[in-house]
């Protein structure tokens, strides 16, 4: 995997947000998706967050017009930080599928 890749592990379909421009992490998810992935999970922590929803929204006003986002976790990490200071961070997971289209013609 080439570094700085928005896509954690093709086989974990997990897509993680930083500081690149959205459209990165769309064709992530569109490339998961492509590979025949069920479900991506799109992660994000601290102020990528509204990036990750955008990708979401982008996602599913613009190119998979069936987009069903199946869950949304959020949550707190929590981490050291030098000089033993103690430091959170909020994070959000969004689970996004997109139905086959085999299933919907039976």
């Amino acid at each position: 995997m080439e570094r700085g890749s928005p896509i954690q592990s093709a086989s974990d379909g997990v897509v993680l947000v930083g500081k690149k421009p959205v459209m990165n992490y769309v064709l992530a998810c569109l490339t998961l998706f492509n590979a025949g992935k069920p479900y991506v999970i799109v992660r994000a922590r601290g102020v990528a967050i509204s990036r990750a929803v955008d990708t979401v929204q982008l996602l599913k006003k613009a190119f998979v017009k069936n987009l069903a986002v199946e869950k949304v976790n959020i949550g707190t990490q929590e981490f050291k930080m030098p000089g033993n200071i103690n430091g959170s961070t909020s994070t959000i997971e969004i689970v996004i599928s997109k139905p086959n289209s085999d299933n919907r013609k039976q």
